[in-house]
C-alpha cells in the first residue's frame, strides 16, 4: 500500500541547492525525531463516502497541541478520528508492513517535510541552537514522520537516508547528529540498525536520546481503551468520541511500538485494571483477548517490541549521549469498570503511579542502560531529576550538553 506522507520525498530535490553561507562548516548538522505526535500532518479529504455523516471533502491538520480545528474545518473529533483510522488487509500472504493503507478517499502527508516548521512544538530547541551558532534554515533539520505509522511501513527509511545524506553533503560533507525526543527514539534505533556501519561511519556524527521510549510504556495500553485527542491533549469529553479515538488507535501500528513490552516490564506493574482483573505487561495477550479488541490480537504481538535494542546486534553503534528526567509521579495504568472501549477519564478514574518523568517511567528511561556495553562508541545517561518529560528538550542544562557534544570529535570505531 502506498502513504502519501512518503511523498515528502519530493522536498528533499531543493536540498540540494542549499549552500552553507555564513556559517562555520564545522558546526555539525542535527536531525530531530518529533516525539508522538510531533510531526505536524495534513489530511486532504475528496470525496470521501467510507464514513456517512462526515464531510466528503475538506482538509485537517494533526498534531500534539495543534489545537481544535472543529469549528474551522468541520470535521468534527470523531470525524477526524475516523478518517485518521488505517484500513487493514489480513490477507495472509500480505507482509506485514504492506497491510495498512488510508481511508478511502483520504490522503497523509507530512508538511514542510524536512523543515522545523514540520514539527513547530520543538520551537524552542530550534532557538536553542541558533543561538549557540546554528541556523535552522542550513543545518537544523527535521525527520518527521506519519505518527500512525511504524518505521517498517511507506517510506520512512529511504525518506529518512535522503534527507541526513542531503544534510551532510549540504553542510560541506560534515556527519550529522541525530536528536530524537520519546518515540521519536524508535524511529531513529530503527534507522541506526537498518543502515550499515559503514553507512553510519560515513554519515553519523552521533545520537542524542532524550527520554526515548525504548520497551514503550504501561500507560499506552490505556489508550486503546480510553483514546485520547492529540491535537489538544486532553481526553474524549464524551463515550461516542472515546470510542472513535480509541479504535483508531487500534488501527495505527505505532501505538503498539509504545506499549510496555513485556520482555522489559514483565509483571511489573499494572496497566489496566477491569473490575477485580488485574493486567500487566505480561498479560497483554489476555487483556486484547478479554476485551475482544481481535485488530490488537494481531497487531500487538507483532509490534510490541519491534523496534529490538537490548542485544548486542542491535546497539547503535555510534557515540550516544542520553538524557531523561526522574523523581515525578508518573501514570502507567488506570482502572475501569470494565474491558468496554470508549471509557471516559474524569475524576473517579483510579490511576496507578510509579517513578518517573511524568510521562514515562523509570523502566523505560534507564533501559539503554545496556548500551554502555557498546565497544568503542562512548555512552552516556544523564539524569535530570525534576525535568517534565515533554520539556526535557528546552532545558538549559540538556541544551548546554547539546550544544558541547555537538563540537566533540566522534569516536574513531571501524
Amino acid at each position: 500500500m502506498k502513504f502519501a506522507s512518503s511523498c515528502g520525498l519530493r522536498v528533499l530535490l531543493g536540498f540540494s541547492s542549499l549552500l552553507v553561507t555564513g556559517i562555520a562548516q564545522t558546526k555539525t548538522p542535527v536531525v530531530l525525531f518529533p516525539g508522538w505526535p510531533g510531526t505536524k500532518l495534513l489530511v486532504t479529504v475528496q470525496n470521501q463516502s467510507a464514513v456517512p455523516g462526515c464531510p466528503e471533502s475538506g482538509t485537517f491538520e494533526y498534531m500534539f497541541f495543534i489545537g481544535s480545528q472543529t469549528g474551522t474545518t468541520g470535521f468534527s473529533h470523531v470525524c477526524q478520528d475516523k478518517l485518521m483510522t488505517l484500513v487493514y488487509n489480513r490477507w495472509p500472504s500480505l507482509p506485514m508492513s504492506q497491510r495498512f493503507s488510508d481511508q478511502p478517499g483520504v490522503t497523509v502527508t507530512i508538511e514542510d517535510y524536512g523543515m522545523t516548521e514540520s514539527a513547530p512544538n520543538y520551537k524552542p530547541l530550534y532557538e536553542g541552537l541558533e543561538k549557540a551558532g546554528w541556523d535552522r534554515k542550513t543545518n537544523i533539520r527535521v525527520a518527521g514522520n506519519d505518527t500512525r505509522l511504524s518505521p517498517d511501513i511507506g517510506n520512512f527509511l529511504p525518506r529518512t537516508i535522503a534527507l541526513i545524506e542531503e544534510t551532510y553533503q549540504s553542510n560541506g560533507n560534515t556527519p550529522v547528529h541525530l536528536v530524537a525526543h520519546s518515540a521519536g527514539g524508535l524511529y531513529a534505533q530503527y534507522l541506526l540498525t537498518h543502515t550499515s556501519q559503514a553507512w553510519k561511519n560515513q554519515y553519523i556524527h552521533g545520537f542524542t536520546a532524550l527520554a526515548g521510549a525504548w520497551p514503550g510504556q504501561g500507560s499506552t495500553y490505556s489508550l486503546l481503551f480510553t483514546g485520547f485527542n492529540s491535537n489538544e491533549g486532553v481526553f474524549p469529553a464524551d463515550t461516542e468520541n472515546a470510542r472513535s479515538s480509541a479504535l483508531m488507535y487500534q488501527s495505527h501500528p505505532s501505538i503498539y511500538l509504545q506499549a510496555a513490552d513485556p520482555a522489559v516490564f514483565k509483571n511489573d506493574e499494572v496497566v489496566i485494571q477491569a473490575g477485580s482483573a488485574t493486567y500487566t505487561p505480561q498479560d497483554y495477550r489476555k487483556l486484547f483477548r478479554d476485551a475482544g479488541m481481535a485488530l490488537a490480537e494481531e497487531l500487538g504481538p507483532y509490534y510490541i517490541g519491534f523496534v529490538r535494542f537490548q542485544q548486542p546486534p542491535f546497539f547503535p553503534n555510534v557515540d550516544v549521549y542520553a538524557e531523561k528526567g526522574s523523581g515525578q509521579d508518573t501514570v502507567v495504568g488506570m482502572g475501569f469498570p470494565s474491558l468496554g472501549v470508549g471509557q471516559l477519564v474524569d475524576a473517579t478514574t483510579q490511576f496507578f503511579t510509579r517513578p518517573g518523568d511524568g510521562n514515562q517511567e523509570d523502566i523505560t528511561n534507564d533501559s539503554i542502560q545496556v548500551w554502555a556495553k557498546m565497544n568503542c562508541f562512548r555512552f552516556e545517561l544523564t539524569d535530570n531529576p525534576g525535568v517534565y518529560h515533554f520539556n526535557l528538550p528546552f532545558d538549559p542544562g540538556v541544551l548546554r550538553r547539546l550544544v558541547t557534544n555537538l563540537q566533540l570529535k566522534r569516536s574513531v570505531c571501524r
